[in-house]
């Protein structure tokens, strides 16, 4: 770094690419050469109360488009500016705004489930930590073009179009903040849509006799999954207290669309599965439906079984099956947890209409047991009268069960 007089002259000789050369007659003042061009900036160290806050530096303008004197008193400006305490870098208070403070925003906004928090923060920590500190309003289009095509090449387009539909909520955010925040910087970037899952047909008589061969509780647990069309984590934290034996409803208490709990009617057979299925576990002393003492969650955490749907299959199958089986499309919507369409259906509350629902559920159920093999499940030995007031004699383990 060279210290000199400036003048005109001085600064038109020096080599492109020397670097530093600053000037001794204004202070902060400096010429730096690079590669192919010569401008000057100013450089100070910007101190409150007495305390070294940060050093700064700030670009003037080229060496071709203003002249040392403009030059000079631009620095002495600047220059006055970061002595008092001013840092010229900084944007208006108003668009100082961090994408983390836009984070913590943007999750306050509403009641999100831990779930769905944890995802955010993940994104923020382990895919945008290079500006998880940076001011939302310095965040440009081509940024946001150049992350997206980095983590495509490196996290693939699953990931990379998760972490930009996050990015463009919470800068959404932000924007509902800082009313100087005019344009989402991701708007400009097409992020595709989540693929569609292609679920095969489900062949429902090869299906019973896989489901059959399964310890007892993973089997009750499938034949749930197909009649309820659940979604994985509503069905898998159900707890004994959940289920009403004598009005036969299911209470699902977490659910991905709405903040109140499902009341869902329950077919005879399910019925009396999962009452047989609470006496078999009783001596287990566990709260959940779908006890597992070795999950650290106490519940069975992980319900596939190989050659056997995944939950969120079920839940496609079960809203195929519904259709099949005559459920108009309102109530199968439903059925499953689904909000629907339009003004109308705001007005719709499912939890009014349970026994309603109940036929309908029937419905699925009387479909999917058409393909039951004539033994096809073993149950303990207990009599039950379900609510339909069917009563069911459940005879001892040795023994199948008939179908119907």
């Amino acid at each position: 770094m060279a210290v000199m007089n400036l003048t005109e002259a001085r600064i038109r000789d020096l080599a492109l690419g020397s670097g530093i050369h600053r000037d001794t007659q204004v202070k902060g003042l400096m010429v730096i050469c690079h590669k192919t061009t010569r401008s000057y900036a100013v450089q100070g160290d910007v101190r409150r109360n007495g305390r070294h806050v940060r050093t700064v530096r700030v670009k003037i303008d080229r060496c071709d488009r203003i002249g040392l004197r403009d030059a000079r008193n631009r620095a002495k400006a600047l220059m006055s500016q970061i002595q008092s305490g001013i840092d010229p870098t900084d944007g208006p208070v108003e668009t100082a705004i961090t994408l983390a403070r836009a984070m913590d925003a943007h999750l306050e906004e509403k009641p999100l489930r831990p779930a769905t928090v944890e995802g955010y923060r993940y994104h923020l920590s382990q895919y945008l930590k290079p500006w998880k500190n940076k001011a939302v309003a310095d965040i440009s289009r081509q940024m946001v073009r150049d992350l997206y095509a980095d983590l495509k090449r490196k996290h693939g387009d699953t990931t990379a179009a998760s972490v930009m539909r996050t990015l463009r909520a919470v800068i959404n955010t932000a924007m509902r903040i800082d009313e100087t925040l005019v344009s989402n910087p991701v708007a400009a970037l097409r992020v595709p849509q989540n693929k569609r899952r292609k679920v095969a047909p489900l062949d429902l008589g090869a299906w019973w006799v896989r489901v059959n061969e399964l310890p007892p509780m993973r089997r009750d647990l499938h034949v749930a999954m197909l009649l309820t069309g659940a979604r994985r984590s509503s069905i898998l934290q159900v707890k004994r207290e959940d289920v009403n034996q004598e009005r036969a409803v299911l209470t699902l208490t977490h659910m991905k669309t709405q903040d109140e709990p499902m009341h869902l009617p329950l077919s005879r057979r399910l019925a009396v599965i999962l009452s047989a299925r609470m006496a078999m576990d009783e001596a287990l002393n566990s709260e959940w439906l779908w006890p597992s003492p070795g999950s650290k969650s106490g519940h069975i955490a992980e319900p596939r079984d190989k050659g056997l749907p995944s939950p969120h299959e079920y839940r496609h199958i079960a809203r195929t099956l519904m259709i099949a089986a005559g459920v108009p499309y309102a109530e199968s919507a439903l059925l499953l947890g689904q909000m629907l369409p339009g003004a109308s259906g705001g007005y719709v509350h499912a939890h009014h209409l349970v026994e309603q629902l109940r036929r309908h559920s029937q419905a699925l159920e009387d479909l999917v047991y058409a393909h039951a093999p004539v033994s096809f499940t073993r149950l303990p030995d207990c009599t039950l009268v379900d609510p339909m007031g069917f009563k069911l004699a459940l005879p001892a383990p040795e023994v199948m069960v008939s179908r119907g």
